[in-house]
């Protein structure tokens, strides 16, 4: 199979052949932050650009259509609006919290890039807890949302903020919980092993019917945790103006507006990561020509394909779905996401004694 491996090696060489310990080390971050950001900023474009294609199909119009070849730099032509937008800070807001946050949601979601294998041998951080190091991180996302929510001096964005609290750490009980069950049936909670166990193929099939049932509660927590619709009570914008980042403009409000989307990029990486074999293509069994077939196709493009197929399926719940009310909102972690989720857990622990699985 094609790797990236080879080409980070030899760069990896170079600079220690090159260069001092430390001023390689550095060298190596400096090039990794900017391969980063360069990232950023293409999953910015394309997403968006994205999400305006799949609604007009699913609303049966065109979407953009002006700027460029069938519109394909409207989201660059709204970058440069966003740039040469006035930066409001409202007069009795907290200016350093309200200028903090934007940038603190947007490093929760760079420190979350580390330990996803984005292809064959291309890791930041194989690290040997990634799974923990993931849900760990990513809670942290809310202080950034109520840091802007307290900060703004704004009911509407305060109560946009005490929702989000709400529902971020309520839909985390369940991710974790059907994330858990594919660490059970791996036995590690390290990523780039989680992959390597995929090889005869992926546990979503593999795991029977718990797998498909976590696979399903992850989607539908991920998107609840992303403040994605129908679960969008944080900013709504039928009640709450736009919740917290009501008081937001310009390039701080499209920092809040480009980690939405990169945080859905790595929750679908994650959930590729876990129940679709990461970059790992498709293998079934023992079936050698098959399988070889599939080796062929780059471990990125399996990787990206899979990531962006779960984008297109939140997207689609965001066109499908009617937004719920706050309460029904919490009634469906607590009363049902729950506890069929721990019931799963303990399912799929039965299934991992005893060998059921494939």
């Amino acid at each position: 199979m094609f790797s990236l491996e080879s080409i980070t090696r030899s760069i990896h060489h170079w600079l220690y052949g090159n260069m001092t310990p430390t001023l390689a080390l550095l060298s190596e971050c400096v090039i990794i932050i900017l391969l980063a950001i360069a990232l950023f900023a293409a999953l910015g474009l394309v997403l968006v650009l994205m999400e305006r294609k799949v609604a007009a199909h699913i609303q049966i119009r065109l979407g953009p259509n002006r700027v460029g070849p069938g519109g394909m730099l409207q989201t660059a032509a709204d970058t440069l609006k966003l740039i040469l937008k006035e930066g409001l800070v409202p007069d009795k807001a907290d200016k350093f919290l309200f200028n903090l946050a934007p940038f603190l949601v947007m490093m929760v979601a760079m420190l979350l890039l580390a330990p996803i294998a984005f292809a064959k041998g291309f890791q930041i951080w194989d690290i040997n807890i990634g799974v923990l190091y993931v849900s760990a991180i990513s809670s942290l996302s809310v202080i950034g949302v109520l840091m802007a929510g307290w900060a703004s001096n704004n009911k509407y964005s305060l109560l946009g903020a005490m929702r989000s609290g709400a529902q971020i750490v309520s839909y985390e009980l369940s991710a974790g919980l059907s994330i858990l069950t594919i660490v059970v049936l791996t036995g590690s909670l390290q990523l780039s092993e989680i992959v390597a166990s995929q090889e005869n193929g992926w546990w979503l099939f593999k795991g029977h019917i718990p797998a498909i049932i976590s696979f399903v509660i992850f989607i539908i927590a991920v998107t609840a945790e992303t403040n994605r619709a129908p679960f969008d009570l944080a900013e709504a914008e039928s009640e709450l103006t736009a919740g917290f980042h009501t008081e937001y403009s310009g390039m701080r409000f499209a920092l809040f507006f480009l980690a939405e989307y990169i945080n859905i990029f790595i929750v679908c990486g994650i959930g590729a990561t876990l129940f679709l074999g990461g970059w790992m293509p498709l293998h079934i069994g023992h079936w050698e020509g098959f399988n070889h077939i599939m080796d062929y196709i780059p471990s990125s493009v399996w990787f990206f394909g899979k990531t962006f197929f779960l984008i297109f399926l939140i997207m689609w719940f965001r066109w499908t779905f009617p937004r719920l009310r706050i309460d029904q909102l919490l009634n469906l972690e607590w009363k049902y996401l729950l506890p069929i989720s721990m019931f799963n857990l303990i399912l799929v622990t039965v299934i991992a004694i005893l060998g059921w699985h494939f």
